[in-house]
């Protein structure tokens, strides 16, 4: 049974349709990676499942079923039970995640205070052991520093602290590593993996880096434009994409040796404005007249999906424009 699935769900702010109708599920202990350009509704697919939606946002359709129950029903006062203890995020910007205001070994403890009743010293003490747990040098010292004293990769570690210091079910990770350099990005995956073995915890993995969402992934969904466009195993997804988004993005991938990278042509869409017809159509170099009609998710086999006319008319004339 799914740990968490969402259901054919839409996300409005304003006049812009951000979330058009997205629809996946995580199993206990899977990782789902999910990847698009910038814009597309990834983060904020993370800030519905978090309650955390902007005020002026609205769900006019869909359901987030977790663990029996929809939290798109759930009130303010619900969302203390569910929030930080039985689903956590770790956001991109490890800085504005962490209170400046407060030390970083206080931040770990109210997670054991709040959440499981334990009492100040002992989660002091918890906190020391969680800051040794996910790597941050001399712990016993680490717990009395403020965020501004310590470096980016060491705020990061400290809010996986925070995230798996409840040992939730699910794990909502929005771009872990994008504030951090190369060799600290692995680093920051690995402890990620690491820690998600020890409790078994869920995680959903958002990212624009293909190669990452690969590397970590069980199964991945590619958003484009508010809308799941392809969604399969990790394996089937990068060795035999079938929508032409996923394969511009695997083809955009540097390589060694490769004297130009291959960029995808145009702009997504304004989400703010009505899309007609299949959202990918104007940067397509398959389409043909069918994309005018806008495609659901098509099953392809073994558990794989996409998007795409092309799947059930692979043969057709191509339109020759770029």
């Amino acid at each position: 049974m799914a740990l968490l699935e969402v259901l054919n769900l839409h996300v409005k702010i304003g006049g812009a349709h951000i979330l058009r109708g997205v629809s996946f599920s995580v199993d206990p202990g899977e990782t789902l990676g999910v990847v698009g350009e910038s814009g597309c509704g990834k983060s904020m697919t993370g800030l519905a499942l978090m309650g955390m939606l902007p005020r002026n946002a609205v769900i006019p359709e869909g359901e987030v079923m977790f663990d029996g129950r929809d939290l798109t029903k759930l009130k303010p006062k619900d969302w203390l039970d569910v929030r930080g203890q039985d689903i956590s995020m770790v956001m991109q910007d490890p800085f504005t995640s962490l209170n400046p205001m407060m030390r970083v070994g206080d931040q770990i403890a109210e997670v054991y205070q709040l959440h499981q009743g334990i009492p100040k010293r002992a989660a002091r003490r918890l906190a020391v052991e969680m800051l040794d747990k996910v790597g941050v040098p001399a712990p016993e010292d680490s717990v009395r520093k403020y965020p501004h004293q310590m470096s980016g990769g060491q705020r990061q570690r400290v809010v996986i602290a925070i995230a798996f210091a409840s040992k939730p079910k699910l794990l909502i990770a929005d771009e872990p590593t994008t504030a951090l350099d190369v060799t600290l990005q692995a680093q920051i995956l690995h402890l990620l993996r690491d820690l998600q073995k020890e409790v078994g915890t869920a995680v959903i993995l958002i990212s624009h880096d293909i190669g990452v969402i690969g590397a970590l992934s069980d199964r991945i969904c590619v958003y484009y434009a508010g809308q799941v466009v392809e969604t399969g195993s990790g394996r089937q997804v990068l060795t035999n994409p079938k929508h032409p988004y996923t394969k511009a993005l695997l083809a955009a991938v540097p390589t060694v040796g490769a004297e130009r990278l291959a960029a995808i042509g145009g702009q997504p869409p304004s989400l703010s404005h009505r899309i007609e017809g299949c959202a990918f159509a104007p940067r397509c170099p398959n389409r043909f007249g069918k994309c005018a009609e806008e495609p659901s998710l098509i099953d392809v086999g073994e558990g794989q999906s996409a998007a795409c006319w092309l799947v059930k008319e692979p043969v057709h004339a191509l339109d020759p424009r770029p």
